[in-house]
């Protein structure tokens, strides 16, 4: 996610209840600093060995649990369908510190998700407020505020577009 903002034709970014680290932070680093969410008393590890490496784990949301704590707001048929389809991810992801920060050489909006009980919305709160996002909006809504809020969502990326139309990436 970070890493990916830094390449040469990335103009922008928009962080959607969203951890936003430093380079050499993780953010299982930035959830130490708050109370925790109730995702991790429902996640599913499951072993993955990577190439070159012994060990590996992935993870994914207990299915009986992806409505209340992932899909809060959506429907139920909508969150089953979610839930039995979701894809795991490394658990790296969340541990591994971030080899850069996008939000240092881009401009960065961002989006609370004030009811998410995925990303703690303090921990949001703090990334986008020190990153000095260019703005920073809250949505009374869950983690996929995409998909319950999807105009809050997209009035801030056609936000974005406006403001870096014209612009080329930074190298």
């Amino acid at each position: 996610m970070t890493v990916a903002g830094v390449a040469a034709n990335v103009v922008g970014l928009v962080y959607i209840a969203a951890y936003s680290p430093d380079e050499g932070e993780s953010p299982a680093d930035m959830d130490a600093r708050y109370p925790a969410t109730d995702l991790r008393d429902h996640l599913v590890s499951l072993p993955n060995p990577a190439p070159g490496r012994e060990e590996g784990v992935d993870l994914s949301v207990a299915p009986d649990a992806f409505l209340p704590v992932f899909a809060a707001g959506l429907d139920a048929g909508t969150a089953e369908v979610l839930a039995v389809s979701q894809r795991s991810f490394a658990d790296a992801a969340y541990t591994q510190p971030a080899i850069a920060a996008a939000w240092k050489t881009r401009p960065s909006w961002g989006i609370v998700a004030t009811a998410d009980r995925t990303v703690q919305p303090d921990v949001e709160r703090f990334g986008y407020e020190r990153g000095q996002f260019r703005a920073v909006i809250e949505v009374d809504g869950p983690h996929l505020l995409m998909q319950t809020h999807p105009e809050a969502v997209v009035d801030v990326i056609e936000t974005a577009a406006r403001e870096t139309e014209g612009t080329t990436g930074v190298d």
